[in-house]
């Protein structure tokens, strides 16, 4: 067997490995978390049902929001003193908050999402390090990423506690932000010759000194070597949007991959999204859709100030480099799924790699039919009237 075949059936192994991975029978759980989509008291009814019926109907332990405790809509007080089913709610009803999920993630067996996409990506946020299988269901407005309708969440749970689920592993980017610990001053006499031309003196000989200007391009392209350090880190299941923020000039940042100079980025900003992410703010910005079992890196620049600047996707395995270069006009702002929102100065610079951290979500039916079902009934995907025959 040659080396090359060798190398063809493992690939064709990994394949296979992975389709049944996301295959995951529950062995008894035991305790369950729900977030509800923050500020909407319209779902506070549903929260509260469903938490009796997993008590009492499963025997779970149920985590619901702090917050809910002193919420008199919630009905604290009567939900203890409720006799359904005669069982005994007190030491069954738990609470949630940023901290334990932060600290104490293996706490929980499985998360249910009441909300819409918002509150998939809040809960990822939440979880930043190891995250429980997620059952999203729809009580938001887009629900791209949540296919269960809440109206049939018994039939759901039952089904899913009873006979297993499909789980989607899917990818998070770790963003890591690198403060710069040095200020250079930037000798603003030299201007930037146009590509391929050369100085001449004034007897029109070339002019030697010219080499300053290509060094000094040479030297703007290369990974910058001053002094930083990391200060924070996002685990993101959606997006890391780099833009200009409330200054009028274009944003200027280096794009690097492997420690290479990938281009310079001259526009309003640059997405870099999951596969997850690839129908948010990466299709508005003229991204491709991307299935979510591809291992990729996506760049969609935002309203370019070039004709040839045109989105791509790149391996997983990329280590990307996004450095805000000291003679940039302005500085640069980054948010991370929408959320978290930080200045980026001359010399600071964020590193993007796949994270080690993937954001379970449960599946409806399969991975794909899921996701080209979605693509259908919320981006209404290649729909028109049907051409009739001749």
């Amino acid at each position: 067997m040659t080396p090359t075949s060798r190398l063809a059936e493992t690939a064709v192994g990994v394949r296979e490995v992975s389709k049944k991975i996301g295959k995951v029978k529950w062995e008894t759980p035991k305790t369950v978390m729900i977030v509800t989509k923050p500020g909407d008291e319209s779902l506070l009814k549903i929260t509260r049902e469903i938490a009796k019926w997993m008590i009492a109907s499963r025997g779970l332990t149920v985590f619901v929001d702090q917050q809910f405790k002193e919420n008199p809509k919630f009905k604290y007080p009567s939900f203890l003193a409720s006799k359904k089913h005669k069982y005994d709610y007190t030491h069954s009803l738990k609470f949630w908050n940023a901290d334990l999920c932060a600290q104490e993630a293996h706490l929980f067996d499985f998360a249910i999402t009441l909300g819409g996409d918002g509150t998939v990506l809040f809960t990822s946020w939440l979880f930043q390090r190891i995250v429980p299988p997620i059952l999203p269901f729809s009580a938001g407005s887009l629900g791209f990423l949540t296919p269960f309708p809440t109206i049939d969440y018994q039939q759901i749970l039952g089904t899913c506690l009873d006979h297993g689920v499909r789980v989607n592993l899917r990818m998070r980017f770790s963003c890591t932000i690198y403060r710069c610990l040095e200020h250079r001053a930037v000798d603003k006499s030299k201007k930037k010759k146009r590509k391929g031309s050369r100085r001449r003196s004034k007897n029109n000989a070339p002019d030697h000194n010219a080499d300053d200007s290509d060094d000094s391009d040479a030297h703007r392209r290369a990974l910058p070597t001053v002094l930083t350090t990391p200060t924070e880190t996002f685990e993101i299941l959606n997006d890391l949007v780099l833009d200009r923020g409330p200054s009028a000039n274009l944003s200027l940042l280096e794009l690097f991959g492997d420690e290479e100079h990938l281009t310079t980025v001259q526009a309003d900003g640059i997405v870099i999204s999951t596969p997850t992410g690839s129908t948010a703010y990466s299709l508005a910005a003229g991204g491709p859709l991307t299935h979510p079992e591809i291992p990729a890196i996506l760049i969609s620049p935002i309203c370019p100030h070039t004709l040839s600047f045109r989105p791509m996707l790149l391996p997983d395995s990329m280590e990307l480099r996004i450095c805000v270069p000291f003679d940039s006009r302005s500085t640069a702002w980054a948010s991370f799924d929408g959320r978290g929102r930080v200045e980026l100065k001359q010399g600071d610079h964020i590193k993007v790699t796949a994270s080690v951290y993937p954001f379970p979500t449960i599946c409806s039916s399969t991975q794909s039919s899921d996701w080209f079902h979605s693509l259908s009934r919320c981006l209404r995907w290649n729909e028109r009237e049907r051409q009739k025959g001749f």
